[in-house]
Parts: C-alpha cells; sequence; structure tokens
C-alpha cells in the first residue's frame, strides 16, 4: 500500500478510529494535566521540607547569637560541617540593613569565603516590614549555582539596630529529585495511557462486535449463503436488522416481478413473430423473403435485448450460486457426443468448490457458447479450466488448436450476427451473447492466441465465496 493509499484509508469515516481518538485525546489531556499537578505538587511539597530546613538554621542563629562587650554580632558555634567548607553549599550570615535598603555584611560563615549572600526581593524594606517573619527566595550562590534561600529580621538584645539572618543551600538537589520524579511519573502515565487506549480500542471493539456480525450478515446475503438476517442484534441494531430484510424481501419481490414481465414480453412477442415467419414462408415471393427477413432481424433483437434484461435482473437481485464444475462436466460430455465424429476431446478442470455467482442457466449459456465455438473450430484438441483470481472473481479459459483469430478480426466476432465464415454453421451469435451474459454481470471477455495454436478466450464472471 502506497502512502496516498494509507492517507485515503484513514480519510475514510470510520466509528472505531472515532471513538478510540475521542478517548486517546480524552486520556492523554487527563494524563498531561495529572502529570504536571504530581510533579508541581511534589515540587511543593520538597521545597517546603527545604524551606523548613532552612528556617530552623535561621531560626538558631537568632537563638544564639550574642552581642559582645563592644557591640559586636557573635555568631552561635553552629554544629553542621559543611556551613565550614568552603563553597559547599551550605550558607549562611548575619546582617544588617545597608545604604540605599542593601545589606550590610556583620558575620557570613566560612563556606562563603570572599562572597556574600544578597537579600530578598525588596532588601531591607520588604524586611522591615514583616519582622520576625520569615521571606523565601532563590538567589545566586558563589558559584554561581541556585540557591533557596531564607531571611528574617529580628532584634537582639542590648543592639539597637535590627539585625538579618540569612540562610540558604544549594537547591540543586531537590530540583534533581523534582526532575526524577517528573521522569518516572511520565513512564509510568505513558504506560498507564498505552494501557487505557489498549482497553479503549478493545472495548469498542467488543461494543461493535454486533455491528460487525452485522455487516458480516449482510454480505453473506449479498453472496447467496444466506436469504435473510437471523441473528439477534442489540436494541439499538434490531431496527436495522429488521429494515434490512424488509429490503432484501423486497428487493427479491421486484426481480420476480420483473422476470414474470420479462417473460410475458418474450411470450406476447415471439408469438407473432413466428406467426409471421410460418406464413411468409408458405407463400414463397419477393414480398415473402421480404418479410422474413425483418422478422428474423426482429426475433434477434428480440432475443438480445430479453437476454440482457433478464441476466442483469439476475445480476442484481439475488445471491444464487452455481458450481462450475458439474457445469463444465455436463458441457464437455454432451459437446464431445455432438462434435465425436470429427474426434473432439475436451481437457477440461476446475476446482470442486468454485462458485458462479449467478443462476445455472447463465452460466451453461456462457460456457456452452465459448466451449461449442472452440469444438466448432478446432482440429481436436479443446482444453477448458476454470480458477478464482480474486474472492470476487473467476476466470473461465477456453483454448482450442484450430486456425486462430487475427488479433485486427477478434472486436468483429463480439458484435451480433458477424460471421467470419459463412460456410461455417451457425448464426454468428455465440460469441456475441457472451460478451452480454459477462458484461451484465459485471464481468469481461478477451481474446487472444493460445499455446495450443488456436484462439483463447478468458472470461471474467462474478465468483461466489464459500
Amino acid at each position: 500500500m502506497t502512502l496516498g493509499d494509507t492517507a485515503r484509508v484513514w480519510r475514510r469515516p470510520s466509528l472505531v478510529r472515532r471513538l478510540v481518538v475521542l478517548a486517546a485525546a480524552w486520556i492523554l489531556a487527563a494524563l498531561l494535566i495529572t502529570g504536571g499537578v504530581l510533579t508541581a505538587l511534589f515540587q511543593q511539597a520538597a521545597l517546603s521540607r527545604f524551606d523548613k530546613s532552612l528556617t530552623d538554621v535561621a531560626d538558631g542563629l537568632y537563638a544564639g547569637s550574642t552581642i559582645g562587650d563592644n557591640g559586636e554580632v557573635l555568631a552561635p558555634a553552629l554544629t553542621d560541617a559543611r556551613a565550614l567548607r568552603a563553597y559547599s553549599g551550605k550558607y549562611w550570615q548575619i546582617s544588617e540593613p545597608g545604604k540605599n535598603g542593601g545589606l550590610a555584611t556583620l558575620v557570613p560563615s566560612r563556606s562563603l569565603f570572599d562572597s556574600e549572600l544578597k537579600g530578598p526581593p525588596g532588601g531591607a524594606a520588604a524586611l522591615a516590614a514583616k519582622p520576625g517573619k520569615p521571606i523565601y527566595y532563590d538567589t545566586v550562590g558563589p558559584l554561581d549555582q541556585r540557591l533557596r534561600a531564607v531571611a528574617m529580621l529580628s532584634r537582639l538584645p542590648g543592639r539597637s539596630t535590627p539585625v538579618i539572618f540569612i540562610a540558604a543551600e544549594d537547591r540543586g538537589p531537590i530540583d534533581a529529585d523534582a526532575r526524577r520524579f517528573a521522569t518516572t511519573a511520565a513512564i509510568a502515565l505513558v504506560l498507564l495511557g498505552g494501557g487505557l487506549i489498549a482497553a479503549v480500542l478493545f472495548q469498542v471493539r467488543v461494543g461493535l462486535q454486533p455491528l460487525f456480525a452485522l455487516r458480516r450478515e449482510v454480505a453473506d446475503v449479498r453472496k447467496g449463503r444466506a436469504e435473510r438476517l437471523v441473528r439477534r442484534y442489540p436494541v439499538e441494531l434490531e431496527p436495522l436488522a429488521y429494515e434490512l430484510n424488509a429490503l432484501v424481501a423486497h428487493n427479491q419481490e421486484v426481480v420476480e416481478r420483473q422476470r414474470t414481465h420479462v417473460g410475458n414480453l418474450a411470450h406476447a412477442l415471439k408469438t407473432p413473430l413466428s406467426v409471421m415467419l410460418a406464413e411468409a414462408r408458405s407463400q414463397p415471393g419477393s414480398l415473402a423473403d421480404v418479410v422474413a427477413r425483418q422478422a428474423e432481424a426482429m426475433r434477434d433483437h428480440v432475443d438480445h435485448h430479453l437476454r440482457r434484461a433478464r441476466a442483469a435482473a439476475r445480476a442484481q437481485g439475488s445471491g444464487e450460486r452455481t458450481l462450475v464444475e458439474p457445469v463444465l462436466d455436463e458441457l464437455a460430455r454432451t459437446l464431445e457426443r455432438i462434435f465425436r465424429s470429427d474426434g473432439v476431446t475436451i481437457d477440461w478442470r476446475a476446482p470442486e468448490d468454485l462458485c458462479f455467482q449467478g443462476e445455472r442457466q447463465d452460466l451453461l449459456e456462457v460456457a456452452g457458447n465459448v466451449m461449442e465455438n472452440a469444438c466448432k473450430w478446432s482440429n481436436g484438441r479443446v482444453r477448458v479450466s476454470a480458477s478464482a483470481i480474486a474472492p470476487d472473481r473467476l476466470r473461465l479459459v477456453v483454448e482450442d488448436d484450430g486456425p486462430g483469430l487475427p488479433p485486427d478480426r477478434r472486436d468483429e466476432v463480439l458484435k451480433r450476427g458477424t460471421r467470419l465464415d459463412e460456410n461455417a454453421p451457425g448464426s454468428g451469435l455465440g460469441l456475441s451473447i457472451v460478451d452480454e451474459l459477462a458484461r451484465a454481470y459485471g464481468g469481461s471477455i478477451i481474446l487472444s492466441d493460445s499455446p495450443l495454436g488456436g484462439l483463447m478466450v478468458k472470461v471474467v464472471l462474478p465468483r461466489a465465496e464459500n
């Protein structure tokens, strides 16, 4: 299948595709929202725990800081070793409000080395607006890494200027934890989404199974394997099944009525024509000859159009099935007896289960005319084969070892009444009848050279599936 064919298939309406696509869209949207919410909640929870640990450090600084004899601020001896190692990612700082709303560092942790921590957005003014309350913010550390910090403005006994306590720590670990959680959640949600979509597809297929069964049963009726729908269907499909049965019954009634009309018309026309021919032959003369020729032509026209009407009605109307093998066997036996004096033998073969989708009489007329034509022109050998070439098509091939037919004259023999040899018996209607019947059934006829040396006739007809 080409890309164009695939695109055309996907553009075709499909209930299964529509239901699955809608369900998949909702599932994907729900999973995306769920994944985003879960990741945000995890990150917020991790950040809250992180902020709590920073607040404990700031509270420890506030609780343990004292004022020295010279009024300087003395920091407590904190036990976290990371605060003693330069650029370790664990920092603290004691500051006081500086110029222009900035901060002036009083006591930094040894881990800051020659750097200092920045205050929150708004500087000392923001802290002064909320004395004693922690303010959390993100900042940049000595090595340009992202830090999570907390700042708190308080007053120490014996000091008139407020003191700002800042604790900060590298937030890389909580960001990495959040990324790992997001990746794990994404994988889990993708697997969940795939499972849910597969479950939806299974559910849709199972839910629409009665519809698929209805399609198969309608196909059985069309192909002649059943006369009507007999299964019980859900209440949603039961009215459709009822209407389809009514349509099949109506179609059969119309076909039968057409057959009756065709038969009546044939009888009404052929009887007067036969009388005219009999009268013309009983009274010889120029006028009688003209009447006889015209009556014969009229009868040929009547036969031609009535045959096409009957074949079209049968081809469109029903699911008639005819086994090919018994028909070929019967024709071969009959024709070998007829042409026994010419020494004609017919080698035929066909699968036992090959069925023609149409009436036996039509298959007899198609195969009989082609095989009789081959026997008439052969030097004694005729080969016939029938085979399936598609689920809905079969091919009948008839060959002979006669003189054959030039390519430029093959179209002529398909015309009604054409006879390439006036001395040969027949009316010249054989292959034209075959062409008319094949076309009425939606088939075709092809003439070509045979490996036996004569003519090969290929007739494609509708096939009834087993």
